[in-house]
């Protein structure tokens, strides 16, 4: 059979002694709590075959793929060896889940979304990494990014760090409404921003509940979810957008996508800035985008605490292990809110993202750096202590 390449990561499966195998865990093969189990990673490019497809999936040529703060912290020990990503995994995996390509084999059920009809070979796509069954209690209420079968392109499933990746049609999304506002290469830098873009939408306007224009927002953190957020919130018509990054070059990113304001929370006092800026009013939205929840959680409650806005809501949707300090009732008597946000599947994220795109919404500066497929595992390992680039992504012929 046909090969390609791929970069897969591995890992042992050597559970901490207080490790509990979970109901939907895998013996030695699959866990929700990746950073409790998975020792050692080792990255390597690797000859698989082409995948073969069935009826309701397609086969893509990849064009574009971006690292993602979990593939770095899935390739990434701790002092023990264990990675550092905390959720849904399974090894070995091909990595990458924001891409987007070129189909070059639709199977005779795989219907595109927006036309009813079969995917044609050459049509520029993107897809959810999200695959969820549809079946399970969540997926019948709407929320497919909690499903109780979850699979995850890049995590458990083989990703798009690779010349093909098979998908089925359901998570697959088209770009064709791009053409005409984007070059050909410009259209698939686009499509490789879509998925985590529709991350920063899920968080802010679903999970978030949005915002009235004129009201003011923060975000902590200026990585590729946080700066992705600052676009669309401003686009959204927040009135003050505040984008707390320490990073020079993240923080420039952010006024470049929108950022009203920056505060560089090493060196200024983060409750004043953000009550200066906002003549005490604070924040409606307050993003955690960070990784740090035991370290920013202060400041945003000081800052509920102080300010003059009711109603605030703080969503987290960084990934970490850590426990997070909470002062009850800072929260009642503000009647301030604290929600969790998942990944992007489920109410109209991609669509809605990709239109945004057409009409405007320009994320490609996103990305700073582009290499070859061979350069991603060295690219992800410097990723691990270098912090200076926003977003590298793989560009394949």
């Amino acid at each position: 059979m046909a090969k390609m390449k791929a970069v897969v990561l591995s890992a042992k499966w050597d559970p901490k002694k207080d490790f509990r195998l979970g109901p939907k865990d895998v013996e030695g093969k699959l866990t929700y709590l990746g950073s409790q189990v998975w020792r050692n990673p080792t990255l390597k490019i690797e000859e698989k075959e082409i995948p073969e497809i069935g009826p309701t999936e397609v086969l893509i040529k990849v064009k574009a793929c971006g690292i993602c703060g979990s593939d770095v912290h899935m390739a990434q020990p701790d002092d023990e060896g264990y990675i550092l990503y905390p959720g849904l995994t399974a090894f070995p995996c091909t990595l990458g889940h924001e891409f987007s390509g070129v189909v070059v084999k639709a199977g005779k059920e795989a219907l595109n979304k927006r036309t009813g009809l079969r995917y044609k070979e050459g049509e520029a796509v993107t897809s959810e990494e999200m695959l969820w069954c549809g079946s399970c209690r969540p997926c019948a209420d709407g929320y497919p990014n909690h499903c109780e079968r979850l699979q995850e392109l890049g995590f458990t499933c083989d990703g798009a760090f690779a010349d093909y990746v098979k998908v089925d049609a359901r998570y697959v999304w088209s770009l064709e409404e791009l053409r005409g506002v984007y070059s050909d290469e410009e259209i698939f830098l686009a499509g490789s921003l879509v998925e985590p873009t529709s991350v920063a939408y899920n968080a802010v306007i679903e999970r978030g509940g949005g915002i009235r224009p004129g009201d003011n927002v923060v975000i902590l953190g200026g990585g590729p979810i946080g700066l992705a957020a600052v676009a669309i919130l401003k686009r959204a018509g927040a009135a003050k957008v505040i984008l707390s990054e320490p990073s020079e070059p993240r923080a420039n990113m952010g006024k470049k996508m929108g950022a009203d304001y920056t505060i560089n929370p090493l060196k200024e006092n983060f409750t004043e800035k953000v009550l200066e800026i906002t003549e005490g009013v604070g924040a409606k939205l307050y993003l955690e985008a960070t990784g740090l929840p035991d370290k920013v959680f202060p400041d945003i409650e000081q800052t509920i605490w102080q300010g003059k806005q009711i109603n605030s809501t703080v969503v987290i949707v960084a990934r970490s292990a850590k426990k997070i300090p909470v002062t009850g009732e800072v929260f009642q008597v503000r009647r301030a809110s604290i929600v969790g946000s998942q990944g992007h599947s489920g109410h109209g994220t991609f669509p809605r993202v990709i239109s945004s795109m057409a009409s405007g919404m320009n994320m490609i500066p996103l990305i700073t750096k582009k290499i070859s497929l061979e350069e991603v595992p060295e690219n992800i390992i410097m990723l691990q202590t270098n912090r200076q680039e926003c977003k590298i992504t793989a560009v394949l012929e």
